[in-house]
């Protein structure tokens, strides 16, 4: 029992036996008179099944009371003299048990009482019970999860907003679209510092895409983090993100493998969307009133008393919105898509199935070809961090009929500034 407990039922004794310690002293008669009525009583006695009390026991009661000065600590129930010791497995047993897991260190609890059994190692009148074992392999440290160390892990918080953000995935509800059913998936971003969300939405999908769009739009709101905490999901640990967070000077920070205790406080948030939101939508929804509900519900979380901070998240987010970083006004460039090709001889580039054409200082070096998959027209060339324009999608036609410069410089200069929106269409 802890102290509580202990407590408890020191109080419990106290109220029975209180006729017999305070007030004057009964004579003879009528505290056996007494005494025999409580011992015939019923009682909802603290952590038992028994409900009477015996004389015996209520005059230990009351000589304990007087013996140790009347204080309630003198009613306190005593340790089990066994305690640490099986009752039901006798100390031979108990040893050949522990000798025997030695042996077999990661046998199973049925494993080692077969064993026990085969070998005659229990004593006679002896039974061992799968549960009585196990109690006792665990007691003494022999199970192997008893032999797993400790892990130093302690609460944190950001110092400032934006210092960290975590991001996950939850899944959502069911969506209708185009007369049929799909999951919806809600990414989040939470500020770790104000419990603050910059960005959280419903997805059809929890893809790399999707993601990417969700922390482009949280850029936009509330500015750049330093650091992003994420998982080790595939479209966490794509290239496209790192090169896009290391662009921003951002630093990319992924948790460890089945050790999902760093991301606490985004886990939290996401148990609280489950209780609280998820509860209140109707049977069938479409995506885009599912989203328009939630930004309603966002709002009002973000009013409210956080229960860790004492304030709510907006007003701890604002109190030093001079430390944020404002996102760049370009800022849709750096999510763009990075591909590795090498000019040919003929100034032809192949991407995404289509051909374009890059200019002549290009021809046989490997470069970057920067995009957006919803704006292929546009795809930006770069050698050695220098922009070079944007490609021309090839026109075999045009071609035919253009007159070749031999004596053309090919020695012409990056495009400068090299900022991704400067540079000459090819």
């Amino acid at each position: 029992m802890d102290e509580e407990q202990k407590k408890q039922v020191a109080v419990f004794r106290f109220g029975v036996i209180a006729d017999f310690v305070t007030g004057a002293r009964l004579p003879r008669e009528g505290r056996c008179r007494l005494l025999a009525e409580k011992c015939a009583r019923k009682w909802n006695i603290p952590f038992s099944h028994r409900t009477r009390i015996g004389k015996s026991t209520l005059r230990d009661w009351i000589t304990r009371y007087r013996a140790g000065g009347q204080k309630l600590e003198a009613l306190y129930p005593g340790d089990r003299n066994d305690s640490g010791k099986s009752r039901s497995i006798d100390s031979e047993t108990a040893a050949n048990l522990a000798q025997l897991r030695k042996e077999m260190p990661k046998a199973t609890v049925a494993s080692i009482i077969e064993t026990m059994q085969k070998r005659q190692l229990v004593s006679p009148g002896t039974r061992l019970a799968p549960s009585s074992v196990w109690r006792f392999f665990t007691r003494h440290g022999l199970m192997p999860s008893a032999a797993v160390p400790a892990v130093d892990r302690r609460k944190f918080e950001a110092e400032l907003p934006n210092d960290i953000w975590q991001s996950d995935v939850m899944h959502g509800p069911l969506v209708m679209l185009e007369g049929r059913r799909r999951k919806a998936y809600l990414i989040a971003f939470i500020d770790d510092h104000s419990r603050l969300i910059p960005q959280a939405a419903f997805y059809l999908s929890e893809n790399l895409d999707a993601f990417l769009n969700a922390f482009e739009q949280a850029l936009l709101k509330r500015g750049l983090p330093r650091k992003l905490y994420v998982d080790n999901g595939s479209a966490y640990r794509s290239r496209q993100l790192e090169h896009t967070c290391a662009q921003l000077s951002i630093a990319l920070i992924h948790a460890r493998a089945y050790q999902p205790q760093g991301k606490g406080k985004i886990e939290r948030f996401f148990r609280t969307v489950r209780m609280q939101f998820l509860p209140t939508l109707p049977a069938e929804m479409s995506l885009t009133a599912l989203n328009a509900s939630w930004q309603l519900w966002l709002t009002t979380y973000h009013q409210r008393r956080h229960s860790a901070t004492g304030s709510s998240p907006w007003q701890r987010f604002a109190e030093h919105m001079q430390c944020l970083r404002t996102a760049p006004e370009n800022l849709t460039d750096y999510f763009r898509i990075v591909a590795r090709r090498t000019v040919a001889k003929d100034r032809s580039v192949t991407l995404e199935g289509r051909l374009y054409e890059a200019p002549v200082p290009l021809i046989g070096k490997r470069i970057e070809l920067l995009y957006h998959n919803s704006n292929v027209k546009r795809v930006e060339a770069r050698l050695n961090n220098q922009s070079y324009g944007f490609l021309r999608l090839v026109d075999l036609a045009v071609n035919c009929r253009v007159k070749r410069d031999r004596n053309r410089n090919t020695q012409i200069e990056p495009c400068c500034p090299p900022a991704p929106k400067a540079g000459k269409i090819w």
